[in-house]
């Protein structure tokens, strides 16, 4: 017995576990997509650099609605903080004032423009999913909403010509910048969209687009 036991003294069977640790799937190198969006493991980055990313992507997504050339990055890496971003712009500038030199201005209040845009996107997300359209729910929310961009920008623009004594000629000049903010964001939606849905139901899935973003355009163009 003793002999036996002898045998088994001083050796050491487990394994060294000194050394790296390898993760299947992870990447030592940071590369770049052709969106702007990184091409690697990001559990172990700073804060700071997922924020200052996210910000970035965001940022690519309104360049491409404003040049609407790309179609794949707002259909690929989706999110939802650029139309959260436009919502919050364009409810709080719409918002009618409670002060007493504009108790005639009745615009819409902050909740009723984040009704209007957001349930307005499902209503145009569900139309096309029933026509037949190879794009998700959240695809097709995220686009219409960066798609806002150049509405948001005639808002803006008519709040600052607002801002001088009221004429016939200012008037024609917001309504010439709203009308080029709702063709504009139209344009973008129907460029990301359009390839989508079946070549034969396209003008369907477009006509809800139009009414969305036209509405939307009214409610710039008569209460600010």
């Amino acid at each position: 017995m003793d002999a036996k036991l002898d045998m088994f003294e001083d050796v050491n069977t487990s394994p060294s576990l000194e050394g790296d640790m390898s993760i299947p799937g992870r990447r030592t190198t940071t590369t770049t997509s052709q969106n702007g969006v990184p091409d690697y493991n990001t559990l172990d980055e700073p804060i700071r650099e997922t924020v200052l990313r996210d910000i970035r992507a965001v940022g690519i997504k309104f360049y491409h609605v404003l040049y609407p050339k790309e179609k794949s990055s707002l259909l690929r890496d989706w999110d939802l903080w650029g139309p959260l971003v436009l919502c919050t712009l364009m409810a709080t500038i719409l918002q009618g004032s409670s002060s007493a030199d504009s108790m005639a201005d009745n615009g819409p209040e902050f909740a009723q423009v984040f009704v209007i845009v957001w349930i307005g996107a499902a209503i145009v997300t569900l139309n096309s999913k029933l026509l037949g359209g190879n794009i998700s729910f959240f695809q097709s929310v995220c686009v219409l909403g960066y798609c806002l961009t150049p509405v948001a920008l005639a808002l803006i623009i008519c709040r600052v010509i607002l801002m001088a004594k009221h004429t016939r000629f200012l008037f024609f000049l917001r309504f010439v910048t709203t009308t080029l903010g709702f063709t504009w964001a139209t344009y973008a939606s129907f460029i990301f969209l359009g390839q989508s849905q079946p070549p034969h139901r396209k003008p369907l899935a477009v006509y809800p687009i139009f009414l969305f973003f036209f509405i939307i355009s009214w409610l710039v163009l008569s209460h600010n």
